[in-house]
């Protein structure tokens, strides 16, 4: 018994993983999505993701240098998702200083006035882009008319029988028409490769599936989180009557169930809290979108979810080691 027992403080078990790590793995993620915006808007989208990121790492430097005096911790590349998410949530001609405002309230509000990184209660990019939204409606919601789309020129409305508007989206056209459209003249290949208008981020699905199956691999992310939003809005959809294939393919629904709801601060700890999570977002997008005054509905539908995240947590915590054994021998 000369030997001390020296009892050190969490984590016990040390593996390659790392905050750091897992970050710069979703940064690498969202490089197929950036790529097909890119494709898509040309030039602007490269500028108004510089802007976002730009914007971003400034606002956090500067307030860990000179509000909290601690150190930089940019290196983590949270601050830089944070810009990608944003900028993904943005239309490509929206003005330069509205791309400011909206980095400087998300890092500034969403994230650092809480504390910082692991203390956010709400996802920060979906702040700053749902300020903008409430503060500048018209510029959140006017396109690019210059942007070609073989999709909205080639959709009628089931209801009206008339051609989509140059520059909308295909979310604005489902809205008009009352989520009814004629289905054969639907590409889909061309829908999921993004050939059409809307949010940077929204456009290019089967590059958000390309972030997700790399965030799988690394394990990034479980698989809860994404097919509960996937699953439950496509069967809401089904049951009132609209295309669940349109409403998973167009928006911004692929991309907030795959790179936002799985937010590790923000989103449940266990898998069944996940799960609940997932299905809570998913019907309320559908219902903003079916009901509500807005086309989209993913970035209220998250926030709210972000809200009661600590209630799910609280009803689904896991089971403590021997917590079983204890009732029985209680009981008995």
């Amino acid at each position: 018994m000369s030997q001390e027992l020296i009892i050190s403080g969490s984590p016990h078990i040390h593996t390659r993983d790392s905050v750091d790590r897992r970050m710069w793995n979703v940064v690498i993620a969202l490089l197929p999505a950036l790529a097909v915006a890119l494709w898509v808007f040309g030039l602007s989208a490269l500028w108004i993701t510089l802007l976002a990121v730009g914007a971003c790492m400034a606002t956090e430097w500067i307030i860990e240098r000179y509000c909290f005096r601690r150190p930089c911790t940019l290196t983590n590349g949270s601050a830089i998702i944070t810009g990608l998410l944003l900028a993904f949530n943005l239309p490509n001609i929206l003005p330069w200083w509205m791309v400011i405002i909206g980095a400087v309230v998300a890092i500034g509000i969403g994230k650092m006035s809480f504390g910082g990184l692991g203390c956010n209660i709400w996802n920060p990019a979906l702040v700053g882009r749902v300020f903008l939204l409430l503060s500048f409606p018209a510029a959140m919601t006017t396109w690019d008319p210059a942007v070609s789309s073989g999709l909205m020129q080639a959709v009628h409305t089931g209801a009206s029988g008339v051609d989509a508007e140059t520059g909308a989206t295909l979310l604005a056209t489902l809205k008009n028409s009352g989520h009814a459209i004629d289905m054969s003249r639907v590409d889909w290949l061309t829908l999921g490769i993004g050939d059409m208008n809307g949010s940077l981020g929204e456009v290019g699905s089967l590059a958000i599936l390309i972030g997700l199956v790399w965030m799988l691999i690394t394990r990034v992310i479980t698989w809860h989180i994404p097919v509960a939003v996937l699953g439950s809005a496509a069967l809401l959809s089904w049951a009132t009557g609209a295309n669940p294939g349109l409403e998973l393919l167009a928006g911004g629904l692929m991309l907030g169930a795959v790179f936002m709801a799985t937010d590790y601060v923000t989103s449940p700890m266990t898998h069944w809290g996940q799960i609940i999570y997932g299905v809570l977002i998913g019907v309320l997008t559908i219902i903003i979108r079916r009901w509500g005054a807005y086309p989209e509905g993913v970035s209220f539908a998250i926030l709210l979810g972000n809200s009661v995240t600590p209630l799910i947590n609280k009803y689904c915590r896991p089971r403590r080691f021997g917590m079983r054994k204890i009732r029985k021998e209680v009981a008995a």
